[in-house]
């Protein structure tokens, strides 16, 4: 007595799938960030009255080895204060926040230059700061 096999289909449940991918969507925008300055060495200044200050528009860091960084992109002092400017465009004033993280070791040489160039391009400027270490 022969029987008959049975032949099944073999289909892949697309409903999951769209469950699956608007998970991960949702997963990779809340990871996303605006400006990686990640890969930049800089030791923060500390200080005992630190604030929260939101979300600025720029971030300008002057790392350990006295280089400028604009949003994580590295570029000169001459050229900092245009690129901050077309990076604020026109938002009114008082909404133009730009964080300036310095390491603490830098000299007033290379830090105040960065000043002049935020001030010159109408930026708020924030500086970034660690709280004091209580001993």
């Amino acid at each position: 007595m022969k029987l008959k096999r049975q032949k099944f289909d073999a289909s892949i449940p697309s409903v999951a799938m769209g469950d699956i991918a608007f998970l991960l969507l949702i997963f990779f925008v809340i990871l996303a960030r605006a400006q990686d300055d990640s890969h930049l060495r800089w030791d923060p200044a500390s200080s005992e009255n630190v604030a929260n200050v939101g979300n600025p528009l720029a971030s300008i860091v002057i790392d350990a080895d006295g280089k400028y960084f604009l949003n994580g992109k590295q570029t000169t002092i001459d050229s900092l204060s245009t690129k901050l400017g077309s990076v604020l465009g026109n938002i009114p004033s008082g909404n133009r926040a730009v964080m300036f993280k310095v390491d603490k070791a830098t000299t007033a040489e290379l830090f105040e230059p960065a000043i002049e160039a935020i001030s010159r391009a109408g930026g708020d400027l924030v500086h970034i700061l660690e709280p004091e270490k209580e001993e």
